[in-house]
């Protein structure tokens, strides 16, 4: 073993470990389920802000998206990153102060399809909720899985399989130990590491490569070069690809605005933080954030086509430019420590999922409907047994061989949440009509809708090539609203809402 090797391992312990030593300490503080699942409502601005966003990034800013844009997809990736700034903008601006609110005042909600069942006087909207978030969870965590087995193969050359085992057994530790404060702390740390380390290597990369004129100059050289097959048919194929970019893929990218809506372990940030004062405090930082971190993932992946020759990333390996971008670029120890913002991210997104989907189960369907009688401690044993299956599922599902794309996986996901969640939680939250039945039918179709969707391939009609989010957000609105008007609503879910609406900010 080389002394460059044991610096790495060193950097990756110390990290891991203290992860671990924050979900010990906040276990001390976690006694209740109200505790594990939003910490008490009692997380400050910084931490809700950065905790949202490294939960939202997860290792497909690191990972997926440099690695798009390395193999040519700019485009891609521009429209997709213009789409989630604003979709981060929009949901803090127009989500965030109503959800916590709403939340309150009907039967201080804490959770999503805890919140579904007090909003519309429905066990149906709950346990359908529950459903969804165990299904799309559990794919979503097996893209944070993928990437901590990319990143252990690519940094210390183990084996696929053994990294994915090692980054699950680190998630598992401090969520089930700490619950949503560990979460939360957790995300923080991993969030800043992400930012100084995208700052810091985006700054490196293009004073290497001669400043910035010089160094995108060199960037759209080897793009002309890869698309005349100078490096390798392989690459020839995907750059073309890529460049095939048409109106319609800039509407699929910017359609990924609308899975803010409704993503459960960003928008319960929102219910778990302290006051409604420091909202936007939250959002300033969340958003200075995020531009800084696209920004970043944009360098990274455009400049490391150049930054790495002579060596070539092909489709398979390009989305680890970043890990081998930091291993070219400083000494193997604090190489190690910014590779682990890759684990951070990966991390910082599962374990939000986790907790989002284990808090689904044990609250909404245990406690909420099998066991009603059942106390703090039979919740939180459930809630954690339910993180553990999960994680072994998705774990599972890492093994087939068509699941190893980490944008892949994260973009059906993020699909299934904002086309049924998304759509619901404004309805819920500013139409005063939308009744249970309306959100029932709602989130059934808008589910249907993205898996088939997703399915159909657009050999069969163009149509089909975009983006499932868009028609499945749709769908969920519109057959909520139709359903709702149809349907007669319940004067006491009225009466509460009009208290909502005049209470004060």
């Amino acid at each position: 073993m080389t002394s460059q090797t044991i610096a790495k391992i060193i950097a990756f312990a110390l990290y891991l470990g203290f992860m671990v030593y924050i979900g010990i300490r906040s276990s001390k503080k976690t006694n209740s389920a109200k505790d594990f699942f939003l910490g008490g409502r009692g997380i400050g601005p910084w931490v809700t802000a950065l905790s949202a966003e490294a939960s939202d990034s997860s290792a497909w800013l690191l990972m997926g998206l440099p690695g798009l844009c390395y193999l040519g997809g700019i485009k891609e990736t521009f429209w997709t990153a213009i789409g989630l700034i604003v979709g981060t903008y929009l949901n803090w601006l127009f989500v965030a102060k109503p959800l916590r609110k709403c939340s309150i005042a009907f039967g201080d909600s804490i959770t999503i399809p805890g919140f579904f069942r007090n909003r519309f006087k429905s066990d149906t909207c709950a346990v359908i909720s529950v459903i969804l978030i165990v299904f799309f969870f559990t794919i979503y965590t097996a893209s944070g899985i993928v990437a901590c087995g990319k990143l252990f193969q690519s940094v210390f050359g183990l084996d696929y399989i053994v990294g994915m085992i090692i980054g699950l057994i680190v998630i598992l530790s401090y969520t089930i130990l700490g619950g949503y404060r560990a979460v939360c702390t957790t995300d923080f740390v991993q969030g800043a590491l992400i930012f100084i380390a995208f700052i810091i290597a985006g700054t490196v990369a293009i004073i290497t490569l001669g400043g910035p004129a010089e160094a995108f100059n060199k960037a759209a050289s080897f793009s002309a070069d890869a698309l005349a097959g100078k490096f390798n048919e392989d690459l020839k194929k995907v750059f073309a690809a890529n460049q095939n970019f048409s109106p319609m893929s800039a509407v699929s990218a910017f359609a990924w605005c609308l899975g803010y809506f409704g993503m459960p372990h960003i928008i319960i940030r929102f219910m778990g933080i302290r006051s409604n004062e420091e909202i936007k405090t939250a959002r300033r930082v969340g958003i200075s954030w995020m531009i800084i971190a696209y920004i970043g993932a944009f360098i990274i992946g455009s400049l490391g086509t150049v930054y790495l020759l002579p060596n070539i990333l092909n489709g398979d390996t390009a989305e680890t430019v970043f890990s081998e971008t930091m291993l070219k670029m400083f000494p193997s120890f604090i190489a190690g420590i910014f590779l682990c913002a890759i684990l951070a991210a990966s991390m910082s997104t599962a374990d939000s999922q986790l907790l989002s989907a284990a808090s689904s189960v044990s609250l909404d369907l245990y406690k909420g409907m099998i066991n009603k009688n059942a106390d703090e401690k039979k919740v939180l044993l459930v809630s954690r047994v339910t993180v553990f299956a999960i994680a072994a599922v998705a774990f599972g599902l890492c093994m087939l061989p068509n699941n190893k794309s980490i944008f892949g996986l994260v973009s059906y996901a993020w699909a299934g949440f904002g086309a049924t969640f998304g759509a619901l939680i404004l309805l819920a939250l500013f139409w005063r009509n939308c009744t249970s039945a309306g959100a029932a039918a709602g989130l059934i179709v808008g589910f249907i809708t993205v898996v088939l969707w997703h399915n159909i391939s657009a050999n069969v009609h163009p149509i089909f090539g975009v983006y499932e989010i868009l028609p499945g957000f749709i769908a969920t609105l519109m057959v909520c609203i139709i359903v709702s008007l149809m349907t007669k609503n319940n004067p006491e879910i009225e009466a509460e809402f009009d208290k909502y609406t005049s209470m004060a900010d």
